[in-house]
């Protein structure tokens, strides 16, 4: 019987401009997984610490059934994006966040989740698509926002643990794999043809 493994990272900050007098910090979300609960095995995209406080949102909203749901990192009012310890900090905070949540069948099973960690789509088209208010299912939306592969994280970059790379921490269900694991499975993502339907506006 085959162990089914979810390997996360949040990883690799980058200042974002919106205009002259604001900026904010993006991060990289890499998914690697042989979960039937996925089918998308492999996925990046990058999302903003407002996003993440979306997800835990629509979680609290969806899952009446599960009394305490994994906490976010504090929001701290004095944010530096000059300072190393802070950002790296709030890296280990979100992935502890979503580690938690991977491990939890119910929240697995909430749309939110999977548009959130394999889209590139906003939290209003998010929104949208959860509702059935949009032209394109839950699954196209995956499907298109994860057509370029991105680069995973190196064993080196995993033990490394700055602040722009994080290692797992121990936990029964996520798993790092190894370097070649992480070929073989490019490998195939790239010979598979893809049978999304529609387009993403």
């Amino acid at each position: 019987m085959v162990t089914e493994d979810i390997s996360v990272w949040v990883r690799d900050p980058r200042i974002q401009n919106t205009d002259f007098w604001h900026a904010y910090i993006d991060y990289e979300i890499c998914l690697l997984t042989n979960s039937l609960c996925f089918t998308k095995k492999i996925s990046c995209t990058r999302r903003r610490f407002s996003e993440f406080v979306w997800l835990r949102q629509r979680l609290q909203v969806h899952s009446l059934l599960i009394s305490k749901l994994p906490q976010m990192p504090p929001k701290n009012l004095f944010f530096s994006l000059n300072s190393a310890r802070q950002i790296s900090e709030r890296i280990k905070g979100l992935q502890t966040f979503l580690e938690q949540i991977l491990v939890s069948p119910y929240l697995l099973s909430d749309s939110c989740v999977h548009l959130f960690l394999q889209s590139r789509l906003s939290v209003a088209q998010m929104d949208a698509c959860v509702a059935g208010r949009t032209r394109y299912s839950v699954a196209q939306a995956i499907e298109r926002g994860g057509q370029s592969l991105p680069r995973f994280p190196s064993t080196e970059d995993l033990n490394q643990g700055s602040s722009s790379s994080y290692s797992n921490s121990s936990s029964p269900v996520l798993s790092v794999p190894d370097s070649s694991s992480m070929d073989r499975a490019l490998n195939t993502e790239q010979t598979e043809p893809s049978d999304a339907r529609g387009s993403i506006q």
